[in-house]
């Protein structure tokens, strides 16, 4: 499978080992973490999600004035070691005092927020110069996306898995041991490979120009910056319906964690089968129809979401679980074409830019629809709130379709 290529490579394959235990870590911690707040806040645990989308925001506004002056898997390492020395410092407390407290889950939120801010954006750099092959850059690119989506299928099921018998506080503890899995194979491949600084040492670049500086580099290809201007509505809702409604509905019908994992589950094989059929695949010369299905696809799987919910109860959580799959189906449509844009149309000093100013729409996003979902909730009710976050999916693939329909990338037109 051309997908798998890229694993020929030593530091290719050191890459995708750790990031595929620490894919498969976050999860337990998103799941983990959904499941404690909403237990302990319901509706009102959009408000911990806003605030973990605010806090990541910052995050990526200001971290990034400095981590371009750092070594880029220096930095990288020093997240993951960062975010495991917090995980297991709320395990621990939470041993001590007995329970899981809101204040030990936000420190995790605000740690693992400032890791991802250096992480994510030093990626999009460190990847092209692992990849030994510049023709395998978009399989590189599916196969880290496809190790994302399996995590969605493996973290979750192990939840649902385990749910019965493990603590859920233990599996952030499990998160923190795949942080340094992560850590160590970042290490071995430090020790072959030196990537500078992507800005000299002297450069004091001001937080607003580095902000801006990612906006006019992705802004300057017209399909990468409509994806940026949408990107913020998209993953708005789509946390929202998965990360509050989804859960509310599940406990609603008297199902516990293990339903809930069960669910994610299958959203993960719906995003791992995609993944591995579209990662082995060239990009077309008009990737807007591709991107813009996806869109389709995941409005469409929601829509089936917020219908399942009115299923005889014995049928509800095997209804939820296929609307699940056929929306995650959609995300690497749009994705991995994304990340390959990104990669190989924006200059190299300016890709981490472009990430961040992607990360910090999208912390906007999260934020204002973690803010707006517990009220929107109170007025409409659950289902009536998921049927319309499929609609802003269907938007945005009907407004991309107007604008793009003629559209061609010049670059993968001579490619192809």
């Amino acid at each position: 499978m051309r997908i798998l290529q890229p694993l020929r490579g030593r530091a290719m394959a050191l890459l995708w080992g750790g990031l595929s235990l620490s894919a498969i870590g976050d999860q337990l911690y998103a799941v983990a973490l959904t499941w404690i707040a909403v237990g302990v806040l319901g509706a009102n645990a959009g408000y911990l999600g806003a605030l973990q989308a605010f806090i990541a925001l910052l995050a990526v506004i200001c971290v990034g004035v400095w981590a371009d002056r750092w070594e880029q898997l220096r930095g990288m390492i020093a997240a993951d070691l960062a975010s495991a020395a917090v995980l297991l410092g709320v395990v621990a407390g939470a041993l001590i005092s007995g329970g899981s407290g809101v204040t030990g889950l936000i420190c995790a939120i605000v740690v693992l927020a400032l890791g991802q801010a250096v992480f994510r954006p030093a990626l999009q750099s460190v990847l092209p110069t692992v990849v030994e092959d510049a023709r395998l850059l978009p399989a590189a690119n599916g196969l880290l996306d496809a190790t994302g989506r399996s995590a969605r299928l493996l973290g979750p099921g192990l939840v649902a898995l385990l749910g019965s018998a493990v603590p859920v506080i233990h599996f952030l503890t499990l998160d923190a041991f795949t942080f340094l899995t992560s850590a160590t194979a970042l290490s071995l491949i430090r020790r072959r490979r030196h990537v500078t600084p992507l800005l000299a040492g002297g450069v004091r670049e001001p937080v607003w120009s580095g902000i801006m500086r990612g906006f006019r580099a992705t802004a300057r290809h017209p399909l990468l910056g409509y994806y940026l201007a949408v990107s913020g509505p998209l993953n708005g809702v789509w946390y929202a319906v998965f990360y509050l409604c989804l859960p509310l509905m599940i406990a609603h019908g008297q199902a516990g964690l293990g339903a809930y994992g069960l669910i994610l589950s299958a959203y993960g094989c719906g995003n791992l089968a995609a993944t591995v059929f579209l990662g082995g695949r060239t990009l077309p010369a008009r990737p807007q129809f591709q991107m813009l299905g996806g869109n389709i696809q995941g409005g469409c799987g929601i829509l089936l979401l917020a219908a399942a919910n009115f299923l005889p109860p014995e049928w509800r959580l095997t209804g939820f679980a296929a609307a699940s799959a056929l929306t995650a189906m959609g995300g690497p449509m749009q994705d991995i074409p994304t990340a390959v844009l990104r990669q190989t149309r924006l200059p190299p000093s300016d890709r981490p830019a472009a990430m961040r100013a992607y990360m910090a729409v999208v912390c906007i996003g999260i934020l204002v629809a973690m803010l707006l979902t517990p009220v929107v909730i109170a007025l409409i009710g659950v289902t009536r709130l998921v049927a319309a976050c499929a609609a802003v999916y269907l938007c945005v693939a009907a407004l991309g379709l107007a604008r793009f329909a003629g559209w061609r990338d010049a670059g993968l037109e001579q490619s192809a």
